[in-house]
């Protein structure tokens, strides 16, 4: 009976979760903004085949992330938060696939490749070594998820490097989804001392403002990463909760994102 129960349960969350994917894209489609009102529960549930308690559990989950407001006799209505909250609800919904991960590292590749020129013409000694301070950090998290954020920490400080405000809130703005990839992939490949090394290959090539050799090496680290993602990404979420401590040990590929 219990393993029933639990079936049950599973069925359930599976449904919720594909009726927030369809509201979320409903919301995309319609081009929605602050202000408008969703259809009804009856209509959700006449849009997507599914039953109201279905769509009632979809709508609550949607409402922690801060995205919507119930409003009496009008219903719920796309609420005007903050940024992060919207962002973090769009992130979590994100359909993970290989296609979305070259999409990221292709953007990322842009604009990370890009600030080199910047960082080596007016990045001091000092801002220099705080980046390498920050890349130590790496070695010594406890767990995937402190790893990925130690990651994320010294790739944003490169972006903070270029001294542009515009550049590093949209890579802000992108930090759910850049961490949820990079958790993702070291839950997978958990070597750290890979990633300390690679981007301390990075910052000696910025210290020598060795242009050409800065744009090799963060390619490079950017495409390595694409060894070790699976075919199903959407499957891999689920590795990353149940992730042991990252390896610290050493390996010969020595360039993993």
């Amino acid at each position: 009976m219990e393993q029933e129960a639990a079936e049950d349960a599973e069925v359930s969350s599976s449904a919720v979760d594909q009726a927030v994917r369809q509201i979320l894209d409903l919301i995309r489609n319609r081009a929605m903004s602050v202000g408008d009102v969703l259809p009804t529960e009856r209509e959700l549930c006449e849009l997507f085949g599914a039953s109201r308690n279905t769509i009632r559990e979809a709508l609550r989950t949607i409402r922690t992330y801060g995205l919507i407001d119930p409003k009496p006799r009008v219903g719920a209505v796309l609420a005007d938060r903050q940024g992060v909250a919207i962002q973090n609800f769009f992130a979590a919904q994100m359909d993970i696939s290989r296609t979305s991960f070259h999409d990221i590292q292709g953007f990322r590749r842009i604009i990370e490749v890009s600030v080199g020129d910047h960082i080596i013409l007016n990045a001091s000694a000092a801002e220099l070594d705080a980046l390498d301070a920050i890349n130590g950090l790496i070695e010594t998290s406890k767990d995937v998820q402190e790893a990925a954020q130690r990651d994320f920490d010294f790739h944003l400080a490169l972006m903070k490097l270029a001294g542009n405000r515009m550049l590093v809130q949209t890579y802000q703005f992108l930090s759910p989804v850049i961490l949820h990839i990079m958790t993702v992939g070291k839950s997978i490949r958990p070597v750290l001392s890979e990633t300390r090394q690679a981007h301390g290959e990075i910052i000696a090539a910025l210290r020598a403002r060795d242009r050409i050799a800065y744009c090799y090496l963060m390619s490079r680290h950017l495409d390595f990463g694409l060894r070790f993602v699976p075919d199903d990404l959407e499957n891999a979420r689920t590795a990353t909760a149940t992730s042991p401590r990252p390896d610290h040990a050493s390996s010969k590929d020595t360039h993993h994102v």
